[in-house]
């Protein structure tokens, strides 16, 4: 019997599952996020680590092949990188190593054209045509990008607070609703929170509850980031089906990520805006684990090799 791991790695969470050679999950096992460029190579090798020793536990199994989805991971450098992490962890088996939205991509719309639209902690959009061609928009990092992603709603809700507070924003509930969140009873003392405890953009990317609190309630300034949002993440999607020459065609968008879920107007809004964008397509919600697309990479490995997109030249 063949065996094979995949794994799904992203700002937040790591979920390794192991799987037979018909796909059947046999084991499966979480850790913390390992993304490459946010957390660095040590934490990444302990995470990875770990995960794939608990999901093969005490089985006399050796994988045939791993299937790394990581965020963070798109260039041959950073291919390279985790490649020589995993020959340190001491796992034989053959590698392939990519972006994490296409695990996703994959386990929503498997070898098919479509467009995943990834909001978690970090957000990015990335498609595939029908001639293997893929492109992507956005996965830029949390300081450089990440519009409509968790970390860039709950920054923009922090600024709406301290705002407020200066007297030169409008009033929002979402004062309260922050404050209440760090357990503190004035915005001065969020300095002392943010900068102090050296806070990860998850931590801050949580504060997207925060903001769906508000919108439910009208709040204008709520309901203001979380349209931006939309905007953003809207354009991240039709940037990639414009460049994969996709409008017109009918396909798939996948929404994936814990932020449609912790807000779930955003997963509304997309699916009334995309189809009315791109004529002929539909939006759903990604109903698995994207590590299962991992796994069908890694299966696709062992029977001569996973199809892997090439970027498409702009």
């Amino acid at each position: 019997m063949t065996y094979v791991l995949g794994i799904d790695a992203g700002g937040t969470k790591t979920v390794c599952l192991l799987a037979d050679e018909g796909g059947t999950i046999v084991a499966e096992a979480r850790g913390g996020g390992a993304n490459l460029q946010a957390a660095g190579e040590l934490e990444v090798e302990k995470v990875l680590h770990r995960v794939m020793e608990e999901a093969l536990g005490d089985r006399a199994v050796v994988p045939a092949a791993i299937c790394l989805g990581i965020a963070g991971v798109d260039r041959p450098d950073d291919s390279a990188v985790v490649s020589a992490i995993m020959r340190r962890i001491g796992y034989k088996a053959r590698i392939v190593v990519v972006n994490d939205a296409l695990v996703a991509l994959e386990a929503g719309a498997p070898g098919q054209p479509g467009i995943v639209v990834i909001s978690g902690t970090g957000s990015i959009s990335y498609g595939r045509n029908a001639n293997g061609e893929a492109a992507r928009a956005g996965g830029w990092g949390y300081v450089l990008g990440d519009e409509g992603s968790g970390y860039w709603i709950g920054r923009a809700a922090l600024r709406a607070v301290l705002r407020q507070a200066d007297r030169r924003g409008p009033t929002t509930l979402l004062t309260e609703l922050v404050l209440q969140h760090f357990g503190v009873t004035a915005p001065h003392e969020l300095i002392h929170h943010i900068y102090n405890r050296d806070l990860k953009p998850t931590a801050i990317g949580a504060l997207a509850t925060c903001v769906q609190s508000a919108f439910s309630q009208a709040d204008a300034v709520a309901i203001g980031i979380l349209r931006g949002a939309a905007n953003e993440l809207e354009a991240f999607a039709l940037s990639v089906a414009r460049r994969l020459e996709l409008i017109g065609e009918p396909f798939v968008f996948i929404l994936a990520g814990g932020i449609f879920r912790a807000v779930p107007w955003l997963e509304q809004e997309l699916e009334r805006r995309l189809p009315g964008a791109a004529p002929g397509t539909r939006v759903r919600m990604l109903d698995r684990e994207p590590a299962t697309g991992a796994v069908a990479l890694a299966l696709q490995e062992t029977r001569g090799g996973a199809v892997i997109p090439t970027y498409k030249v702009d």
